[in-house]
């Protein structure tokens, strides 16, 4: 995006990648980091809390932790994994879907302000050191090494000549791409949107305060802008944390598959 000059002077800078690298709060701990042990503590209070007076008839509090976990249970876990295999893998999709959900909202809460999926390492830390070695360890428990290798790198069904091409692609595709664009889904769309935000608040503060005439105005349409796109993030949000668990839960179900 261009400079935007005033009637007034004045320059206007956008937001940038720059904007996403805060300085240390202290000994080296960013804000980032302090959100990724907030979220922690604000997930296990929730269910902690929630589930220490379970009731026939739940209350408010207890009707959202069910929902959650009936969820993340039901719609992600037993749907993707199998009805057969799922149960062992629920506290880990939960996990993750309710980890990514409240790291990602964390962009829109006032103050706080900063999707701390915005930063790489941590979807790629979820991906590659919990989900990518979680489903190869499963595939081969179930199968064996070799009976793991074979069912993810060739198909049946395909002919043998075939496997000269289908097989690299699917060995590069099972154990490099799948863990990075697993991460790079999220991390993409919170960063993206987030600059979006920026964009428009900052814009519209800007021709509040340094434009002039009719430019001014416009500052009322910068920041409708910003309430309306605020809306359109937190459904991106709770997307994202859905796709990255039903992905996770799918990878693990193919894994456990007895066949591709």
């Amino acid at each position: 995006m261009g400079a935007l000059v005033p009637a007034q002077g004045g320059e206007f800078s956008p937001p940038g990648v720059g904007d996403f690298f805060l300085p240390p709060i202290f000994l080296g701990v960013t804000k980032p980091m302090l959100l990724v042990a907030l979220s922690v503590v604000i997930i296990a209070a929730f269910f902690l809390v929630t589930s220490r007076n379970m009731k026939l008839v739940p209350s408010r509090w207890q009707f959202a932790a069910e929902s959650v976990y009936d969820f993340g249970r039901n719609n992600i876990a037993r749907e993707q994994i199998g009805s057969k295999d799922f149960r062992p893998y629920v506290p880990l999709i939960l996990a993750l879907f309710t980890f990514i959900l409240v790291n990602n909202i964390f962009g829109i809460i006032p103050i706080i302000q900063f999707p701390t999926m915005a930063h790489i390492g941590f979807p790629l830390a979820l991906s590659v050191l919990v989900v990518y070695p979680v489903y190869h360890f499963v595939g081969i428990r179930r199968h064996g090494f070799g009976g793991y290798m074979k069912n993810q790198l060739f198909p049946a069904g395909v002919p043998k000549p075939i496997y000269l091409l289908l097989t690299p692609i699917e060995f590069f595709q099972k154990f490099f791409m799948n863990p990075i664009t697993l991460a790079i889904r999220v991390f993409a769309a919170m960063f993206a949107g987030h600059l979006i935000l920026l964009v428009f608040t900052l814009g519209g503060e800007f021709l509040l305060v340094e434009a002039g005439g009719a430019l001014k105005a416009l500052s009322a349409v910068s920041f409708a802008f910003a309430i309306l796109l605020t809306f359109v993030e937190a459904l991106i949000q709770v997307i994202q944390a859905y796709v990255f668990a039903v992905l996770s839960a799918g990878y693990i179900g193919m894994a456990l598959a007895s066949d591709h």
